[in-house]
């Protein structure tokens, strides 16, 4: 059984851990640094307990990073000129941020959670790999006129339906024209029922939006959303 298995079968209230969508985290935080390979480099990050999948990449990041198309090619071909900003919505302690701005040096990396110990793990990430494009914020931090060239995410879907739709309605929204974005869920945990849900529920928010499937692995899916251009 996977680590993302073991997750979907966990009793939604052990109050024995922490879920990793808290805003502080009540147990010890446990740091300790993994070697990961992001960006196809080897590399070495901190990680905690009380941030999601805080022993590992997990294999639905994995899934997404090796499947999303390579950001520096999407930035040279974005409609527009200006800075280039892209977003991980639910960071963690940081892999597709940090391979984000290991692929993109010269786009503004926006590193979004609500779990400050995760934040705070994202900045001494960036801080180790010499990663000074990264801003790991809380959502409200966000200035509201940023547009998105990109957006990655594997989404918490533990937070419940109403509060990850809430989410998601929020931020594909500022995708920039033409740009995509890319989410990794778990085939088991309702990714195609949200492939549904998003295909009849944004376009109202992002008209001429398309939604649909940019691959599937391992037991993953990833959804691709495509602002109108």
């Amino acid at each position: 059984m996977t680590e993302d298995q073991d997750r979907a079968v966990e009793p939604p209230n052990d109050d024995a851990q922490d879920h990793y969508f808290t805003a502080r985290p009540a147990s010890a935080a446990e740091r300790r640094t993994i070697s990961v390979r992001l960006a196809g480099r080897d590399v070495e990050v901190e990680v905690a307990s009380g941030v999601f999948s805080p022993g590992r990449l997990d294999l639905g990041t994995q899934v997404l990073l090796r499947t999303a198309p390579a950001l520096d090619d999407v930035l040279a071909t974005r409609a527009g000129g200006g800075p280039a900003h892209v977003l991980d919505l639910g960071c963690g302690w940081g892999p597709i941020a940090l391979t984000m701005a290991l692929e993109a040096p010269g786009a503004t990396v926006w590193a979004v959670d609500v779990n400050e110990r995760a934040l705070d793990l994202v900045r001494r990430n960036a801080q180790r790999l010499g990663l000074a494009n990264v801003r790991a914020v809380v959502p409200d931090e966000v200035p509201d006129d940023v547009r998105f060239a990109a957006l990655w995410s594997n989404p918490p879907i533990r937070v419940g339906k109403d509060v990850l739709h809430a989410m998601l309605l929020h931020w594909l929204p500022r995708l920039a024209p033409g740009a995509s974005a890319h989410l990794v869920v778990q085939r088991n945990l309702g990714s195609d029922s949200l492939q549904r849900w998003l295909a009849e529920a944004l376009p109202p928010l992002l008209p001429g939006a398309t939604v649909g499937r940019a691959a599937s692995a391992k037991g993953f899916r990833v959804l691709e959303v495509v602002a109108p251009s």
